[in-house]
């Protein structure tokens, strides 16, 4: 696990890692609103077996959304229309999601729709749009658990590809 700002004491025990121990979550912030949902899912009758945790469910929800060519558009049309009319005080729950689509999230946190004179948006927010738009989708949560299975078989094949062979 990975924290995009780490203590510093963290940052002065951590050394760089390399491409090949790049750590496999990155800390976010989640809306409580979107936080509700999400542990509502986590706790249904439907995640079993396995019992996908918040890391899969928000990763998830960030890999339905860039199912679409034109997630990013629809990524700030919330971002623009939906969350900037909540409070900038709104709580926000600590949570991880893993690398693969915290990279998604990157690169639009670094697109020129987020520059200026654009208003400048944080990984917490796009999360949090990713997981609202997901959930406009599919209130019931059904496509979130099986994206879920989906990418949990991706970092398996992936994992199986880069492995170093046992001696």
């Amino acid at each position: 696990m990975l924290s995009t700002l780490p203590t510093t004491r963290e940052h002065a025990t951590m050394s760089t890692p390399s491409a090949h121990d790049r750590q496999d979550t990155i800390e976010t912030r989640l809306w409580l609103e979107e936080h509700v949902w999400l542990s509502k899912l986590l706790r249904s009758e439907s995640n079993v077996s396995p019992t996908f945790r918040f890391p899969d469910l928000i990763a998830a929800c960030v890999s339905l959304v860039f199912t679409h060519e034109d997630a990013p558009l629809h990524i700030f049309r919330f971002l623009g229309t939906q969350l900037v009319l909540r409070s900038p005080q709104t709580p926000r729950r600590r949570e991880f999601m893993w690398r693969q689509q915290y990279e998604f999230l990157l690169a639009v946190q670094r697109s020129p729709a987020n520059r200026h004179p654009n208003p400048k948006f944080q990984l917490d927010q796009l999360t949090t749009a990713c997981v609202a738009l997901w959930r406009e989708q599919d209130e019931s949560g059904t496509s979130v658990l099986q994206q879920a299975r989906h990418n949990m078989a991706e970092r398996a094949q992936h994992e199986k590809r880069f492995s170093p062979p046992k001696i």
